[in-house]
């Protein structure tokens, strides 16, 4: 389960996704998620489905490779589902009991799981297909400019692709440590819930240790590297804008006006 953790990982590829500028990858992505919370119909979905298999196949990622990520929040994804289904009210198509099926309730679980999963597909695609110097450069210049007003852009650029970074790291590290437990006898399935949850706590206590363990000795390389934030900081690869990025730019404006037109044709 840990290792179909896509988000923070990145896969190398010399594709046109790959060599888009991260500025223009990242705002694509932040108009990507607001079109899909804008999305009021099927058609719309398609639109976007349209849109995440064109870029999965530009990338040359494998599908399953991409897919694989949804594995790790399923249950989270049909918890939101069902409580969609059940708790929304409207015209009644089935009922026992307390527990009631509605029009609306089919409508908004199908929407919220389709949202969820394109969500998690569109910024999974995004960590695969730019490296974390790229996306700590993309953030730092995009927030650069809020700096004047004392945003630390640099620091907080760098603190966002860290984090992104180290989930992958975390997760390999969680998977050795249930593995080495489950060697001297450790059972994460069987038993009640409280049980389950008593046998993650030797787990979750050498995790923590090997974070912070982690988290000092990348301190200690930054420093030993000195490293004192943005002040004249410089880049070897200076982000530049170029054709491919607006034609990116110019696609998205045409999604957001499908969407929208899809939106008002179809009620």
């Amino acid at each position: 389960m840990m290792k179909d953790i896509t988000l923070g990982q990145y896969f190398p590829g010399d594709t046109v996704i790959h060599r888009l500028d991260p500025r223009t990858k990242i705002l694509v992505m932040i108009a990507y998620i607001a079109i899909t919370f804008c999305v009021q119909n099927f058609w719309g979905y398609i639109v976007l489905a349209a849109f995440i298999v064109i870029s999965i196949t530009l990338s040359e990622i494998p599908p399953v490779f991409v897919i694989k990520g949804l594995k790790p929040i399923m249950v989270f994804i049909i918890i939101t589902g069902l409580f969609n289904l059940f708790l929304t009210g409207g015209e009644v198509v089935w009922q026992a009991g307390v527990f009631k099926i509605t029009k609306e309730g089919i409508r908004f679980a199908a929407f919220m799981v389709l949202r969820l999963t394109f969500l998690i597909l569109g910024t999974s695609l995004l960590t695969l297909t730019t490296s974390p110097i790229s996306l700590t450069d993309g953030m730092y210049r995009l927030l650069k400019p809020f700096s004047r007003i004392g945003l630390p852009a640099h620091e907080l650029s760098m603190m966002m692709s860290i984090a992104l970074r180290f989930i992958p790291t975390l997760m390999e590290e969680t998977d050795k440590i249930m593995k080495a437990q489950a060697a001297r006898g450790a059972d994460f399935e069987n038993g009640s819930l409280v049980q389950r949850a008593k046998a993650m706590i030797p787990i979750l206590v050498p995790l923590f240790i090997s974070a912070f363990r982690r988290a000092d000795e990348l301190a200690t390389a930054m420093e030993c590297r000195c490293y004192n934030g943005g002040n004249g900081r410089t880049s070897l690869h200076e982000l530049k804008l170029e054709h491919r990025d607006a034609l990116a730019g110019v696609c998205m404006v045409l999604i957001l006006a499908a969407v929208i037109f899809l939106n008002i044709a179809v009620k």
